[in-house]
């Protein structure tokens, strides 16, 4: 098989990873999100996240993972939406940003 070949079929793999991997990743963020405002008493809005940014980071360990940054909506009287924000390392949530009207909350997981 010549090089090119071979080439073309990892890097088709690596984006079906890389696929796959946001996905699970995204649910991750979606259920970590439900929770939240679920535990704070808020109405997580569309029941979904959208992905703001994305790249590579070295976790405690040494290890190399992607970072996914999400921004959600949410509402906690039903007639506004305010918006949210979270990072993922790998699967792991580790900052969480839930601003209610002008006092942002910044919570960092560990």
């Amino acid at each position: 098989m010549p090089g090119l070949e071979v080439l073309g079929i990892l890097l088709l793999g690596g984006l079906a990873w890389l696929w796959y991997d946001s996905l699970r990743a995204r649910e991750a963020a979606i259920r970590a999100a439900r929770e939240i405002c679920a535990a704070e008493g808020l109405m997580l809005l569309d029941d979904t996240v959208s992905i703001s940014g994305l790249k590579p980071v070295r976790e405690e360990n040494g290890r190399l993972a992607l970072q996914r940054a999400y921004d959600f909506e949410f509402s906690d009287t039903g007639n506004n939406r305010l918006k949210g924000g979270m990072v993922l390392r790998g699967h792991r949530l580790v900052l969480l940003n839930v601003g209610l009207r002008d006092e942002p909350t910044v919570r960092t997981l560990h």
